[in-house]
């Protein structure tokens, strides 16, 4: 199924939070668009010094690359969740999650780049066969999540806009930082 046929989300399938990730995501086919973002963070992440990627921020109380990364894959389990959920008729509200929480309790600068790269990939691989697998309608179904009503559409378009916002950040401010010859030894580190 072409999810282009279904067209945006209207301002009233996604939570008022979720706007400026939904209006990042360009017209067109939403699963082409996921599995594009795929590879191109993939080849944005790869060649970044794992050493780096889990102490340099760009801001004190900044998170890490590392931490980002896994910040990504954690939010696109939770947004698949609801897409799940909901495209099922479940009717359940579902609650929000704190992302500091989260992002403190994962241990993602204690992993390698590498592995969190390979659990991103694994992560959206399976968002995109669940995507795959929806019928029309049931990008259209309307649940509860985070106190919003909410559709698939409008949740898959957050998930895509919610990477484009933190890639956005990782090439604005973490990459040039990185480049910069002996920036990144004067970087501020997290620990």
């Amino acid at each position: 199924m072409s999810v282009t046929s279904s067209g945006r989300p209207a301002p009233s399938e996604f939570s008022p939070h979720a706007k400026g990730y939904v209006d990042l995501v360009p017209d067109g086919d939403l699963i082409a668009r996921l599995e594009r973002q795929l590879q191109e963070t993939c080849s944005l992440l790869k060649p970044v010094d794992d050493t780096l990627a889990g102490t340099v921020v760009y801001e004190p109380g900044k998170w890490s690359i590392k931490q980002i990364v896994g910040h990504i894959s954690d939010a696109e389990r939770i947004f698949a969740t609801r897409i799940l959920r909901i495209a099922r008729s479940d009717r359940t509200p579902l609650p929000g999650f704190e992302q500091d929480d989260y992002v403190a309790s994962a241990g993602s600068n204690q992993r390698t780049l590498a592995d969190l790269i390979a659990e991103y990939e694994s992560v959206r691989n399976s968002t995109l066969t669940l995507l795959r697998s929806l019928a029309p309608d049931a990008w259209l179904r309307v649940g509860c999540a985070n106190s919003h009503d909410q559709s698939v559409r409008g949740i898959a378009y957050t998930l895509a806009g919610h990477e484009l916002h933190h890639v956005k950040i990782l090439l604005e401010r973490y990459l040039p930082l990185l480049k910069r010859p002996g920036e990144a030894g004067r970087a501020r580190a997290t620990h």
